[in-house]
């Protein structure tokens, strides 16, 4: 019975156009960087590329950044905002903000299984 309800839940992802599209957006580099960063108001290329860069200690390509964000924009996650006719800066809308926060508990989750097994 539990393996049946699994397989059902698993077969809406992998069919539900939405799911499928934020699954396949979660799959790809620097998404959920990206997520994140538009949780902590950071949808700006400057902003995000010093937070990695001196908070995190690692880089994120302008080119992939734009990218992930065009695709999270495109689900509803973020919304564009023109700084002139060729940038544009992020925000997060409230879908975006619940799938984060979603994240941000998935992740609280994981660590704690992975402490109780270590």
């Amino acid at each position: 019975m539990r393996e049946e309800k699994a397989e059902k839940r698993i077969e809406n992802i992998l069919t539900d156009e939405k799911l499928f599209a934020l699954k396949g957006l979660l799959e790809k580099d620097h998404a959920i960087d990206c997520i994140f960063l538009l949780h902590l108001d950071k949808g700006r290329w400057k902003h995000a590329k010093n937070f990695i860069r001196k908070r995190l200690g690692h880089t994120i390509s302008d080119g992939t950044f734009r990218a992930r964000m065009m695709e999270i924009e495109e689900l509803g996650l973020a919304e564009s905002v023109a700084i002139d006719p060729l940038k544009n800066y992020y925000v997060k809308t409230d879908l975006g903000e619940k799938v984060a926060e979603l994240l941000l508990e998935f992740f609280d989750r994981a660590e704690e299984e992975i402490r109780n097994i270590s």
